[in-house]
């Protein structure tokens, strides 16, 4: 019982302290900063209703805290012997705390105001730079002491709790107590929300301040989401550079690193606007926690530090798109064996120079996916179309056309792009009844095959393998297409599966124990995977598919698969000497 009577006294006694603390805060603003400032409005330097705007009913506040509230806990801890209570002076005055609602009210249009001001008025400013400088004001700034009244009834709400806890049930202060924490509990829900405000504008400004002053970061209507640094894959190449990304309500900031000692330490690149933005995670063995960020502006591909970090990124979008129509989806277009890959066809007709695409990476391709040209360093050199991100030669891509996520500028684009976005012609209509030939099928990925990925393959023994991006579609599963690259819009080559044999090739210097190989008459054709579990994967395909079954669809995340495999590569594997 004493030990309880000694932790009552103990917040009785803070609730004091911090009061005393509180009322010396409230001088400050009250007869300090509003004083002064008034004073000088009177000279006609400034209108005095911004002074009343800004400080709003901070004089009532003042006089309540003074005069009533820090002396009645005063005298009551000065006869605390034989009265140990505060709840019957706090259920006396609570309501009176109802004032702070106005004051919470006006606290956004306050701090607006106080910005405009003192970037406005150079005495106004002055006032408060001097005010600031002296002792009183602990180097704190006015935006700080204005918070104060935001936080004090949050802070009688958390101390009247715990005064509650140790309460005893029967004990005569209980029911007062309990009545101001009621009121208390009200006045301070309007409190919290002006606190996370302050807290978001607090951060804002130190995000404008790293910046450099980019304008429209301190506004109360911006809210942060998400930052941190990050690797963003390059568009062309496999080379990556280290960014940081601010991620608001209402856009994204891409930006890149400005090596000063002090002051900006960011540049913005470039600004993503939220609305509509696609954000697209991806499967990429070379490059792991991968994922796309897609907006009018411009597609970014992103690599996240770890597993975790690449989910805390897609969590908040996820948040954002309940309320700003962010569509959020997996890549269903990841190859089984790596590579960076994803659809070509990313855009609709009627999204087609609204929205940056994303490039295809010049490594993806062999060819031009236009012409269907094979691409070579001096005469026929890779280019990209600005609104559909495909590689193609110089001569396919000898257009210009307006792209409506570049403000309307001129950018070179593919011949079918520039059909398309001028209204020329429909470029899918097929020109003069030319037929497609027997190889020009467009490389699929795993949303549209039955397996794909990259192998070895030699159609020699004594030659050495060159890799090949290898497919077998859903609509033609019984053929094996071979690409020189998984987004090549022309086969090598292709192999009927059915009626071939499928044998295991016996470890040797030329051959590691993941090769296989096809047989029927003459033609032999050599394949080595990466691991053993790829390979026992596509031979549970294509024992299926030489003898005229249909295979199922494989997908590198199943777990059971290997042993499935496995099973297939025991009935109909011909083990070879």
């Amino acid at each position: 019982e004493p030990i309880k009577e000694l932790k009552l006294y103990k917040i009785a006694s803070e609730l004091l302290q911090t009061e005393r603390a509180y009322v010396t805060r409230l001088y400050l603003l009250d007869q300090v900063f509003c004083t002064k400032l008034t004073e000088e409005a009177g000279k006609g330097t400034f209108p005095v209703e911004v002074v009343k705007g800004i400080f709003s009913n901070v004089g009532s506040i003042h006089t309540f805290h003074s005069q009533f509230l820090l002396p009645g806990l005063e005298t009551r801890m000065s006869q605390w012997d034989s009265t140990p209570r505060i709840g019957d002076i706090l259920a006396q005055l609570a309501p009176f705390l109802r004032m702070y609602a106005e004051y919470v009210k006006n606290f956004d249009n306050a701090m607006d105001l106080l910005k405009q001001w003192m970037e406005r008025s150079a005495q106004f400013n002055a006032i408060i730079q001097d005010i600031q400088s002296q002792e009183a004001c602990g180097n704190l700034t006015l935006q700080h002491h204005m918070l104060e009244p935001v936080q004090r009834v949050p802070r009688y709400e958390m101390l009247l709790k715990d005064y509650l806890k140790k309460l005893p049930e029967d004990d005569p202060d209980r029911s007062q107590a309990e009545k101001s924490l009621n009121i208390i509990s009200m006045a301070a829900t309007h409190s919290n929300t002006a606190i996370r405000k302050m807290e978001n504008l607090k951060k804002l400004m130190e995000i404008y301040e790293m910046l450099g002053g980019e304008e429209d970061i301190v506004n109360p209507s911006n809210e942060l989401i998400k930052e941190g640094q990050i690797l963003k894959l390059a568009a062309r190449n496999t080379s990556s550079m280290e960014i940081y990304l601010i991620l608001f309500n209402n856009m994204l900031l891409y930006c890149v690193p400005k090596f000063s000692l002090v002051g900006q330490r960011f540049t913005v690149r470039t600004r993503v606007g939220v609305e509509g933005m696609k954000v697209l995670e991806t499967s990429n063995d070379d490059y792991p926690h991968t994922f796309q960020v897609s907006g009018k502006e411009r597609t970014l591909e992103l690599q996240a530090s770890s597993e975790q970090d690449k989910e805390d990124w897609i969590k908040v979008s996820v948040l954002l798109s309940c309320s700003n129509n962010l569509v959020m989806h997996k890549d269903n277009c990841g190859g089984s064996q790596g590579g960076n890959l994803m659809c070509s066809c990313v855009f609709q007709k009627e999204e087609l120079g609204k929205r940056a695409p994303r490039w295809i990476r010049d490594n993806e391709v062999t060819m031009c996916m236009k012409c269907k040209e094979p691409f070579n360093p001096l005469t026929r050199r890779r280019h990209h179309c600005r609104a559909c991100g495909y590689v193609v030669c110089y001569k396919c891509s000898d257009y210009k056309a307006s792209l409506r996520y570049d403000g309307n500028k001129l950018n070179k684009v593919c011949k079918d792009c520039y059909f398309i976005l001028t209204g020329r012609m429909d470029a899918e209509e097929p020109v003069s009844g030319k037929k497609r030939g027997i190889l020009e099928v467009p490389a699929q990925v795993s949303g549209n095959s039955v397996l794909c990925g990259f192998l070895q393959h030699s159609t020699d023994r004594t030659k050495p393998c060159q890799r090949v991006w290898c497919v077998i579609p859903q609509h033609d599963a019984l053929v094996l297409y071979l690409y020189g690259a998984p987004q090549d819009v022309k086969a090598q080559c292709t192999i009927p599966l059915l009626g071939y044999q499928v044998e295991d090739v016996q470890r040797s210097l030329d051959h590691p124990p993941t090769s296989f190989r096809l047989r029927q008459s003459k033609s032999v054709h050599y394949f080595t995977a990466d691991t053993e579990e790829v390979k026992l994967r596509w031979l549970g395909v294509i024992c299926k598919a030489v003898i005229g079954e249909m295979p199922e669809c494989q997908t590198p995340d199943d777990g059971d698969l290997a042993n499935g495999c496995h099973e297939a590569t025991i009935q109909n594997v011909v083990s070879t000497s």
